[in-house]
């Protein structure tokens, strides 16, 4: 019988041993799988903030370039105001009622 005693006795303690092992991996404020899942997060946030400096570097680029190139500057005001140089001409197309009443495809006939 005492053999059995010591039996249980060693077995509590690898139970408390081991218990202890996994609250030292996974307990407490941050576990293992906290940690992996933040690193994961981090990673997903620093690619979405490189991702955005990319897109903040190439504006101001072209606002540089709206201040101080002339071709940026004429491209600008020829297709977001239409002005044209003196001399040419600006054509626009306007439909016809004719053309506007047929439609010319989507069939609601």
């Amino acid at each position: 019988m005492p053999k059995r005693r010591f039996d249980l006795k060693l077995l509590l303690w690898l139970v408390v041993l081991v218990a202890a092992v996994v609250f030292a991996v996974q307990g407490g404020e941050y576990g293992t799988s906290d940690l992996f899942r933040q690193h994961a997060r981090r990673t997903a946030l620093q690619a979405a903030v490189d991702s955005l400096q990319r897109e903040v570097d190439s504006l101001r680029r072209y606002r540089a370039a709206i201040a101080t190139d002339p071709r940026v500057q004429e491209r600008i005001a020829r297709e977001e105001f239409g002005m044209i140089r003196p001399g040419e001409l600006l054509y626009r197309l306007v439909p016809t009622a004719s053309n506007a009443d047929s439609g010319g495809g989507d069939g609601d006939r």
